[in-house]
């Protein structure tokens, strides 16, 4: 494999260049405690998974430019949706029984935990009675007659002047930065003065406050009478891992990683605080029981399971913490799938594997690579000649094709979920479809799953298809994953190969192998750097002039990946370079000018990219696949980056037709075989790699797997599925 022809030769690095990767943590602690504990440490791939989140540089020693509550005031607006949502699944559960009063009516874990609660309460029983285990029965099939769906809702009103005012006054007497006024009210309502004088660690739910930070506040405000044991702080504390968790993609954790956690700040009895924070319902405790798996379909008659071979039933699940947020998706989701899955009308379909599995079930998973994406869009179109209502539902805007568009058989999820895309809906909210297709699944976060899900009608066929090597997604949960793994639905595993030495390359990473591919022509390019001043420069040569010159391709058609934001050579300085040789300019709108290339994260996890077209009094104005967006003007600095290079997470779900990959010294602690997979395998004819991590690019492929989530999905699915029907 030889480098591009036309190359100069490179040019030496500038003095001062860092040694190690930056980490794009801002507003977030620079501790790095060993692997699992509650607080994981800060590598480049996990802070990918934070996009968005970057909303306050009052954590870096920095105010924040903006004192407007409208910073947040979109992603207020999903938690609305979601806790609506939530809302109704509850109002619809409880309707089959009637309310519920002082827990009277409640069984199971919710009774138990219930019962534990009030025995601390009283001091008749210690902490050590919420962790007893107690399995839930599996839960009823959903009458079809009593399902409710979701309205789409009103994104919450703004912080009111006074609301404002009166935040600001709390936050100058503890000596906070008092542009934190908008953030805080948004976040803790219109009672944010009050509740913050009250309990001043609340201070620690606006995005990128530390926990040092918020003890300073409450010290200025309670003087004396605050500590290090105060319940307050040890309840924040609690909430405040459990949300840094939920940045790397987990939805609970378990006991003891959270009390090594609380530990860590200087908690003098974690348990208690694990304890006070359940009793005063911030968070919740589980203890799954781990239920036996269905035997595979394929299983021969009579053959052992796992299990049985094993010999043994295997260590009980450990007790879980996690945020009712993230508990009630999860729930949610498994009540819905199990819906779908119980609700359909089994029929024989003609022709290959993934039809027949269709045809048959109201849940089918499909799994392959990019050519493998062409399997479940021929059952689309087959299942359209059947007269059913269909729809294709995709990741990333830009691989929406301008046909499939303009006939709206494939829209973007977000689109979707909006309503500003896709069919109507019934007078219940359902989504009018027979079967929906979701490409792209390992990118869906539980609470997306979940509200997909619970918009789907009654008999409904699902297919979620997608490729389980690459990367999760940048929220909480497993979605995919949890599934495949839970075994309760047909599971077609696609054989067709992606073509090509682009296929050869990725297909030997998602095994484990770093292969030479021949690549006549210049398919795979490997541009060896000695440092990440070198790979700046190079980076920047491969986009603006060799590729264009091999391939006949426009800068506009080539996407750049590194590993992390910050670094000599992460997203931040590889745009800087790269604008610079681009569309240079004064950036005189907030930094940007138009024809600027810019990735925009409207909520926390999910990136859209586009070209600025320009400004106005309303805000930046974005040509994106999903049509043009305006980023209100105080939102441009929090929310906007420039988008010619990304990371792979904000890459993942997309294709270009080239991708140069940087891998500076400095990346070497960010790569994993995931990593590396969905980065080269974003690549339709051309990649580059510009390497300057010698052998830690094939031992990270070889030996680096993706971290471990911690999630209920799987086993609340099996409970629910895996489980004969008593009817």
């Amino acid at each position: 494999m030889t480098e591009p022809s036309g190359e100069t030769a490179p040019e030496a690095p500038e003095d001062g260049e860092q040694d190690a990767v930056e980490q794009d943590a801002a507003g977030r602690e620079d501790a790095a405690p060993s692997s699992g504990a509650a607080e994981p440490a800060e590598t480049p791939e996990a802070a990918e998974t934070s996009e968005g989140a970057e909303t306050s540089e009052a954590a870096d020693g920095a105010e924040p430019s903006k004192d407007a509550a409208p910073e947040l005031s979109e992603a207020q607006a999903e938690l609305a949706a979601q806790r609506e949502l939530r809302a109704r699944i509850e109002a619809r559960k409880a309707e089959k029984s009637g309310p519920v009063e002082s827990g009277g009516k409640l069984s199971g874990t919710a009774a138990d935990l219930l019962a534990a609660v009030r025995a601390v309460e009283g001091g008749s029983a210690s902490g050590g009675a919420f962790y007893a285990p107690a399995p839930e029965p599996p839960r009823a099939p959903r009458p079809p007659e009593t399902t409710v769906r979701p309205a789409a809702p009103a994104a919450p009103p703004a912080p009111t002047a006074g609301a404002l005012a009166g935040v600001r006054e709390v936050l100058a007497r503890g000596g906070a930065p008092e542009t934190l006024a908008g953030q805080a009210a948004a976040v803790l309502g219109e009672q944010a003065a009050e509740a913050l004088t009250e309990d001043p660690w609340r201070l620690l739910a606006v995005t990128g406050v530390r926990p040092e930070q918020a003890d300073g506040f409450a010290r200025a405000l309670l003087g004396g009478a605050c500590g290090p044991d105060d319940p307050r702080r040890a309840v924040a504390l609690t909430v405040w891992l459990l949300d840094r968790a939920a940045l790397q993609g987990h939805t609970a954790l378990t006991l003891d990683e959270v009390a090594a956690g609380l530990a860590r700040h200087e908690v003098p009895d974690p348990e208690k605080a694990v304890e006070t924070a359940v009793s005063e319902g911030a968070v919740l405790v589980f203890q799954e029981e781990e239920p036996e798996e269905a035997e595979p379909e394929d299983a021969e008659e009579g053959e052992p399971s796992e299990a049985a071979v094993a010999g043994d039933e295997g260590p009980a699940e450990p007790p879980l913490l996690g945020l009712d947020r993230y508990a009630l998706a999860e729930e949610s989701l498994a009540d819905g799938l199990a819906r779908l899955v119980r609700t359909v009308t089994a029929e024989e379909w003609d022709g290959g594997e993934l039809e027949r599995a269709v045809g048959g079930h109201g849940l089918v998973l499909h799994t392959g690579g990019e050519a493998a994406r062409a399997e479940p869009l021929a059952l689309a179109a087959a299942a359209r000649e059947r007269g059913l209502r269909v729809l294709v539902t995709v990741h990333d805007a830009e691989r929406v094709g301008a046909e499939d568009r303009a006939a709206g058989t494939t829209v973007p999820l977000a689109a979707l979920l909006s309503g500003t895309a896709g069919p109507g809906r019934d007078e219940e909210g359902a989504l009018a479809l027979d079967l929906l297709v979701v490409l792209d699944a390992p990118q869906l976060d539980v609470e997306t799953a979940a509200m997909l899900v619970e918009a789907l009608p009654d008999g409904c066929r699902l297919v979620l298809g997608g490729d389980p090597e690459v990367l999760g997604s940048a929220g909480p949960g497993a979605v995919f994953a949890d599934a495949l793994a839970a075994r309760v639905c047909p599971r077609v595993a696609s054989r067709r190969p992606d073509p090509g030495p682009l296929g050869e390359l990725v297909s030997g990473i998602g095994i484990g192998e770093l292969n030479q591919v021949e690549a006549p022509g210049k398919e795979v390019v490997i541009v060896p750097v000695r440092d990440a001043g070198e790979a700046v420069h190079r980076t920047v040569q491969l986009v603006a002039d060799s590729v264009p010159r091999a391939f006949g391709l426009s800068p506009e058609q080539t996407r750049v990946i590194t590993v992390g934001h910050g670094g000599s050579a992460g997203t931040r300085a590889l745009n800087t370079a790269l604008k610079q040789r681009l569309n240079p300019g004064p950036g005189r709108f907030g930094g940007y000018d138009p024809g600027d290339r810019v990735a925009y994260a409207p909520a926390t996890g999910r990136t859209v990219t586009g070209t600025v077209l320009g400004a106005d009094a309303e805000g930046l104005r974005l040509s994106t696949g999903e049509g043009e967006v305006v980023v209100p003007k105080e939102r441009v600095e929090s929310a906007l980056r420039h988008g010619w290079a990304l990371t792979a997470h904000q890459a993942a779900g997309g294709r270009w037709p080239a991708v140069v990959v940087v891998l500076p010294g400095d990346a070497a602690p960010g790569l994993s075989r995931p990593w590396v997979y969905t980065a080269f395998g974003r690549a339709e004819r051309h990649l580059s790699v510009v390497h300057g991590v010698d052998q830690a690019l094939p031992r990270s492929v070889a030996e680096v797997l993706a971290p471990a989530r911690t999630t209920r999905l799987r086993p609340l699915l099996i409970g629910l599925l895996a489980t004969p029907d008593e009817e």
